[in-house]
């Protein structure tokens, strides 16, 4: 396997590319316990068009969250039963663009990861069990159809994008997982969970040989070919609605305002433009901000402000909201504080307590064993190495922060999702 060495972060890596296509990482972490294995595809809740051997497919809403849950279901039984015997914590989650499987253990690693390898790329649907599971995710989906948080969020997707499946939930809707059917399940499996198209992520006290060596001998000898996908023609940056409203059973109005930004590119560029967004948030709303100050202490806001910004396969956006008494005033205060930041530039001693701060969450983020698995994933999907964001940090400046400032964050690119109290 190669190995890279990261003195700036004290990291080492071990990479092989296998036959089949899969990425194999291991990062090596001598004297932990705790060891940890993520297994991810390069499948989301937004890949709801393919090309699938020459033909053009357009599956249901939710499909790509229904297959993670399906997953864990096998000829024998439940894996999760057999990976709690040995003594595993397992789980899994499907994002927009990635679905993911991992196991965190501190005994018989070897054997949970060859269970993990096994239930992953072999799938096992009756008509049976997806009917029964349509029943179990249709009540988590009215569930969270209930909750206040969720609906502002999904209420501004619906407004800022036109065209892009970012405006469809990752879980869907009761009446889009109705179509659902074995086969539609097995035709994504086939589509999407091939080595070429999956990476493996190893974390803790792990041998890299013995890891890859594991991964082809389990999974198949073939990776498949790419498959295109459809997200919809460009939009443009301007939002596809101005503004929703609802009424719901809140103390007080919430609100979350968005703000189309420039689609990211590919590669170290888009570690960087999520480093430069980050950053921007930060000076513009986040808590140390004179505009989260300010707003606080007139009672505005109670401190549930935040934000962030976030990707997506082409698609990104800001997003910033929480509970206030006057949701307008503050999404005005936002726009003005914006405008005002790009043309008259960011306090110098902000500038630098914002980068110092950003930098250093980076650095605590790779305390967690996940948070390194899952920034790996990412940066490998999408075409840089994270570990590198010490050099990509380097390279932006405040006049980056103005700038992003400055072409994302103003009215003509916004709008704003709300919920009122019911009357």
């Amino acid at each position: 396997m190669r190995r890279f060495e990261y003195p700036r972060l004290g990291e080492r890596v071990f990479r092989k590319k296998l036959d089949n296509g899969l990425e194999v990482v291991v990062v090596s972490k001598p004297s932990h316990a705790k060891r940890y294995a993520f297994f991810a595809t390069r499948y989301g809740g937004m890949d709801l068009r393919f090309r699938l051997d020459g033909q053009w497919q357009d599956t249901p809403a939710g499909i790509a969250h229904y297959l993670e849950h399906k997953m864990f279901d096998t000829q024998e039984g439940n894996v999760l039963q057999e990976l709690a015997k040995n003594g595993a914590h397992d789980n899994a989650f499907t994002s927009s663009a990635v679905t993911a499987y991992y196991v965190e253990c501190t005994e018989k690693f070897y054997e949970n990861l060859r269970i993990l390898l096994s239930f992953v790329s072999v799938p096992y649907f009756t008509q049976e069990s997806v009917d029964k599971e349509q029943g179990i995710i249709a009540q988590e989906i009215r569930m969270i159809e209930d909750d206040p948080d969720w609906r502002v969020y999904a209420n501004l997707m619906e407004c800022l994008y036109r065209d892009s499946p970012a405006r469809i939930p990752v879980a869907g809707s009761v009446e889009s997982i109705r179509r659902i059917t074995p086969q539609t399940l097995y035709d994504c499996h086939k589509a999407f969970y091939t080595p070429s198209n999956m990476v493996l992520v190893c974390v803790g006290d792990i041998d890299p040989e013995r890891t890859a060596a594991l991964a082809e001998e389990v999974l198949p000898k073939e990776g498949g070919p790419a498959v295109p996908r459809d997200y919809g023609r460009e939009e443009g940056q301007r939002p596809g609605a101005r503004e929703v409203r609802m009424a719901m059973e809140v103390s007080m109005p919430m609100f979350l305002a968005g703000y189309k930004c420039r689609p990211p590119e590919g590669g170290e560029a888009m570690l960087r433009q999520s480093i430069i967004g980050d950053m921007a948030c930060d000076v513009l709303f986040g808590d140390s901000s004179p505009l989260y100050t300010r707003l606080y202490e007139q009672g505005v806001i109670n401190g549930s402000l935040g934000g962030n910004f976030d990707m997506l396969p082409g698609a990104a956006y800001v997003y910033v909201g929480g509970d206030a008494k006057e949701p307008e005033r503050v999404f005005a205060e936002l726009n003005a504080q914006a405008r005002r930041l790009g043309e008259e530039g960011v306090d110098e001693a902000l500038y630098q307590q914002i980068r110092r701060s950003a930098y250093g969450g980076m650095l605590r983020s790779l305390n967690s064993f996940e948070n390194i698995a899952v920034s790996m994933t990412e940066g490998y999907f999408r075409g840089f190495d994270y570990y590198r964001f010490p050099e990509v940090f380097e390279s932006v400046g405040k006049a980056d922060v103005e700038a992003f400032l400055r072409e994302n964050i103003t009215p003509d690119y916004a709008a704003i999702s709300r919920i009122d109290p019911l009357a």
